[in-house]
């Protein structure tokens, strides 16, 4: 694909056609363009979806994350840095969104029985036999503190201690949440694939 060069906000960078539109698309953000906004909020909104559902108990909640992470957005677009990648920069925006929303919420959250946790006969190749959309429901299926562990671990690779900052927790906390939410996904999965197979036996 060949190359474009552009002036941006700080110095010229070299961009490809597609990143180029994505520039202008941004910059006309940054003008308050409200047909612009509403085409970059379509665009990304998929994506952007996809994330917030994680970390979220329903479609309706996820929406009203998505919401306030693309209000950030459209506040911050001077601190996006043109040739890096725009859906890393959402992704962490939307992430954070969540936990915003999460600790906004935490208070409400009802407290869940963690004995489930001892059960040690699960099998773990139960996730090869389900689609996304079962494991995605599963997910969200799980108490808000070890979803919320399980998702930024998991999938998005932070570290125990970074976790705990972001949460306002505990390490040890952070640990145990993860190791229960694997223990609880596992289990719903499970059940899951036993339903399937009488089903289809």
């Amino acid at each position: 694909m060949p190359v474009i060069a552009i002036e941006p906000i700080t110095k010229p960078i070299l961009v490809t056609e597609e990143d180029k539109h994505l520039y202008e698309l941004l910059k006309a953000c940054q003008r308050k363009d409200r047909k612009s906004q509403e085409k970059l909020y379509k665009q990304f909104y998929g994506f952007a979806m996809g994330i917030c559902l994680r970390y979220t108990r329903s479609r309706d909640e996820a929406v009203e994350v998505l919401n306030d992470g693309f209000l950030k957005i459209m506040n911050n677009l001077d601190k996006y840095t043109p040739g890096l990648s725009f859906k890393g920069w959402l992704r962490r925006i939307m992430i954070n969104a969540s936990i915003d929303h999460y600790r906004r919420n935490e208070k409400h959250y009802e407290n869940v029985d963690i004995s489930y946790a001892k059960s040690n006969n699960l099998s773990p190749d139960v996730i090869s036999f389900l689609g996304e959309e079962v494991i995605m429901n599963a997910v969200q299926g799980l108490p808000p503190s070890y979803r919320m562990v399980f998702n930024l671990y998991v999938i998005e690779g932070y570290k125990h201690s970074e976790i705990a900052q972001k949460l306002n927790i505990s390490e040890g906390t952070s640990k145990s949440n993860l190791n229960i939410a694997r223990t609880k996904l596992m289990k719903i999965l499970n059940l899951e694939t036993d339903t399937n197979a009488e089903q289809n036996g």
